[in-house]
């Protein structure tokens, strides 16, 4: 953001998602006291107040309707907490169209959903490692550059050592020379021991071939939705999309308050108690997330039957 939030006139706002993740809340905000603006002023929310999916058509129309005023365009591509995938090229399409930059939070996306960033004609995009690309706590982030920028030895970056060009690095030359890439957005050298897990990891990806998991992923989560409307809809309502093209691994299961049975947090702690890696949000939401790389059908069939238990009083 130090790079592609420039505000300058009438543009000195940034639009995020009404529910994004509170991270990206906080850094918008920050960045926006940082450049001298008032962040309860600067800060668009797009989408509708008490929806916890949004319309990507709304979102767009209130990308235009602010469009002489945004900066920039800052959304999560998976919404962390209902799992709806944006129309991302859409989004895209709609800031550009309005005179703003677009940046994508893909930290629930990256290994998880089909990304062609540069053919949706992205400006930037960040994401972390340790969810879907398997590195573990403490792996590396990743960013993404449109070679419209990282070719622009101009484009506006907090600079640091290991971003210089690599044939005079070792020379330490006054001025900076960037790696005509996102290389050259680095600061200082990787953790080694953290790259070599998120190698590995990345070597299966190759291997497999993010298509093939994709479609895997919409078959395996088509497979727990079914299960779930069919004998769960008593307790369970599932907010994420329905529709294939909306979710990825991850489904978002609201359990609904009942005068006779378990909470939704006694659910999700027996689910934790019997085996089950799932996730609890306040104030209740349980988020599953069956993924293609290591999770089967008998693994979803399975999750059913603890569910099932969980819910049994």
């Amino acid at each position: 953001m130090a790079s592609f939030y420039r505000p300058g006139g009438e543009r000195r706002k940034i639009a995020i998602e009404r529910h994004a993740f509170p991270s990206d809340r906080y850094a918008v905000r920050s960045h926006l006291a940082f450049r001298g603006v008032d962040p309860d002023d600067g800060l668009v929310l797009l989408g509708a107040a008490g929806d916890e999916t949004q319309d990507d058509a709304l979102l767009a129309q209130q990308i235009e309707s602010h469009g002489t005023e945004l900066a920039l365009v800052l959304v999560g591509g998976v919404n962390y907490y209902s799992g709806q995938v944006f129309d991302m090229p859409r989004l895209c399409a709609a800031a550009h169209q309005a005179g703003a930059l677009f940046g994508l939070d893909l930290a629930h996306a990256a290994g998880n959903v089909e990304l062609n960033l540069h053919d949706w004609d992205v400006d930037f995009a960040a994401w972390c490692s340790y969810k879907y690309l398997n590195a573990g706590p403490g792996g590396p982030s990743g960013v993404f550059i449109h070679e419209r920028h990282s070719a622009d030895p101009d484009t506006p970056r907090l600079s640091g050592w290991w971003g210089h060009d690599k044939r005079s690095r070792f020379e330490m030359p006054d001025r900076f020379a960037p790696i005509p890439t996102a290389e050259g957005w680095q600061l200082s050298n990787p953790p080694i021991l953290a790259m070599a897990a998120l190698k590995a990891s990345l070597a299966v990806f190759d291997e497999v071939g993010i298509d093939r998991l994709s479609r895997k992923s919409r078959v395996l989560t088509g497979f727990l939705f079914d299960a779930l409307r069919t004998h769960f809809s008593h307790r369970i309502d599932v907010i994420t999309p329905e529709e294939s093209d909306r979710r990825g691994a991850q489904l978002s299961l609201r359990v609904r308050a009942s005068r006779t049975g378990p909470s939704a947090r006694d659910v999700f702690e027996r689910l934790e108690r019997n085996g089950v890696v799932c996730d609890w949000r306040e104030p209740d939401i349980i988020r599953v997330a069956p993924v293609p790389l290591y999770n089967s059908f008998a693994d979803v069939a399975l999750f059913a039957v603890r569910l099932q238990e969980a819910l049994s009083t």
